[in-house]
């Protein structure tokens, strides 16, 4: 363990111990239940603030921060835990959307009724558990333990989709883990492979091998397997059909971090595991993973363009934007890949910046329906319709925003991909790839004319009555019609802003990303034949 090992370990205890809490002292905590979940997630924020500030940005291809000790002495397993330039930023993405879907569920009044509807406590300690797993998994360089993690995650989004989703949660719940439990069994037996032809686990070990002690054609087996776990969680197409139920059914908070974070433990394992410790694996198989990611961006786009559903839209946007991450990591090259670890956590700011805004008009109107709502959101409410529109146009890639660089570097690669692969092939996935993002901003525009623009309809009727039991608390003080259809509140202001900045920063000065991953990148493709 290093000087400073204690930070990921920190960052694992304080939801861990937080929901440990609110199963030992209940009645202790319930007083200052909702800002409970908003100060442990504050803090878990403010660790990962430290890693950033100490991250020696000299070596970033190294991990650091190590913890390396005994995890069950004898079965020769071990807690591994690390931070390099490819995880570094996937980690405070965790952190920010997490503490700003608590601030969400915290802060104001509206969003009570959300919080306050059916078990508070369940769901605090739903979102600490999920932290925990969303974290771990990016830290973990030992297989057995990125399995643990990438397994944690599936039961609290189980039960946030499950409990406090809409009217088909139950069916969507258990179409989520079905889909996402048999990809994992898949993805076990891949690591199991690779621990019986080399007898380690260890991640850091197994890269540095480049897969010495594995024939070429175990390698592929074992990127298969693994490939396919990884894909279900991504989404890739075909095996995306749980997406769009999960995120139509679940709660705000809910669709937020399973866009912004879950569907990027996915991607992030070929990069962690598929590609460096099976590299003849990756050679053999890139062609095929190409195909997929390809068919998924227009797909994706193509049923973007048939969804009345403003959620389900952004749902099946995701697997096109997805698609453009597989794109990148089947080039096997620098600039590639770099464009799909940069797509990651661009994909992770505008997509969780929408369906927050997805979330507020379907509060306000009572319905997600882009039919129903008739446009004239601009008109109506233009600080909301204003930042829908800065979302979409991020989202369909327009320069200068965070949604341009991963996508145009992922079809860069694919122009000249590694040595070994068909070059003609690529370049017909990079035509395809660009047809999928003329089609991306097709989509998004006939959502804005459909919402934003045109003539407003007259806002719905909501009765005392109504309002109250969808708040959970009086409102007799509160004229109705402020409450149901004010434009954006304080509370949302600071929720979204973080994410608008970033959406900026990153989008103008693409470097500060690109600079922590593309030496990780080389050291990662160091193992390619």
């Amino acid at each position: 363990m290093t000087g400073t090992g204690w930070l990921p370990v920190a960052l694992l205890a304080v939801p861990l111990l937080g929901a440990l809490g609110l199963v030992v002292l209940p009645h202790v905590l319930r007083p200052v239940l909702r800002a409970y979940g908003l100060v442990l997630s504050g803090v878990t924020l403010a660790l990962a603030a430290l890693l950033v500030a100490t991250f020696d940005y000299g070596r970033p291809a190294s991990p650091q921060f190590e913890l390396d000790v005994p995890w069950i002495p004898g079965l020769g397993l071990r807690l591994h835990l690390g931070i390099d330039g490819i995880s570094l930023p996937l980690v405070v993405l965790t952190a920010l959307l997490t503490f700003l879907c608590f601030g969400y569920l915290s802060w104001g009044r509206a969003r009570a009724g959300e919080f306050l509807r059916a078990r508070p406590r369940a769901l605090v300690f739903t979102l600490l558990v999920l932290e925990v797993g969303m974290i771990g998994t990016f830290l973990a360089l030992d297989l057995l333990l990125f399995f643990v993690f990438f397994e944690i995650v599936l039961v609290p989004m189980y039960f946030l989709i499950g409990i406090w989703g809409g009217e088909g949660r139950r069916a969507a719940s258990i179409k989520f883990i079905l889909y996402t439990l048999l990809g994992s069994v898949v993805m076990l037996l891949g690591l199991l492979l690779i621990w019986a032809q080399t007898g380690t686990l260890d991640i850091e070990a197994l890269a540095a091998a480049h897969g010495s002690g594995m024939a070429r054609s175990v390698q592929i087996i074992a990127f298969v397997a693994i490939g396919i776990g990884l894909a279900v969680k991504t989404p890739m197409w075909p095996l995306h059909t749980w997406l769009p139920d999960a995120h139509t059914e679940a709660p705000t908070t809910g669709s937020v971090l399973l866009a912004g974070v879950l569907l990027k433990m996915g991607t992030y394992g070929f990069a962690r595991i598929a590609i460096p410790v099976l590299p003849e694996g990756a050679l053999a198989v890139a062609p095929w993973l190409g195909a997929f990611a390809v068919v998924g961006i227009v797909y994706g786009s193509l049923a973007c363009l048939a969804q009345r559903d403003l959620k389900r839209m952004i749902a099946y946007s995701s697997v096109g934007h997805m698609g453009f991450v597989l794109l990148g990591f089947a080039t096997l090259t620098p600039t590639g890949i770099n464009g799909a670890l940069f797509a990651n956590v661009a994909h992770g700011l505008i997509t969780g910046l929408l369906f927050f805004l997805a979330g507020a008009i379907k509060d306000r109107y009572h319905t997600a329906d882009m039919t129903a709502l008739g446009g004239g959101l601009l008109a109506t409410l233009p600080r909301l319709g204003s930042l829908l529109t800065f979302a979409a146009v991020a989202s369909l890639g327009l320069p200068g925003l965070a949604g341009f660089w991963g996508e145009m570097l992922a079809l860069l690669g694919a122009f000249r991909p590694a040595d070994g692969l068909p070059r003609g092939l690529f370049l017909t996935y990079m035509v395809i790839g660009g047809l999928g993002a003329v089609l991306t901003a097709a989509y998004f525009l006939v959502m804005l004319s459909r919402v934003t623009h045109g003539r407003p309809p007259p806002l719905p009727a909501e009765s005392e009555a109504e309002a109250e039991r969808r708040v959970g608390e009086s409102l007799a003080a509160r004229p109705i019609a402020t409450l149901a259809h004010r434009d954006v509140r304080p509370y949302e202001l600071l929720a979204w802003t973080p994410l608008v900045a970033l959406i900026l920063l990153f989008g103008l000065w693409p470097g500060l990303l690109l600079s922590l991953t593309t030496p990780a990148v080389h050291t990662l493709l160091g193992a390619l034949p």
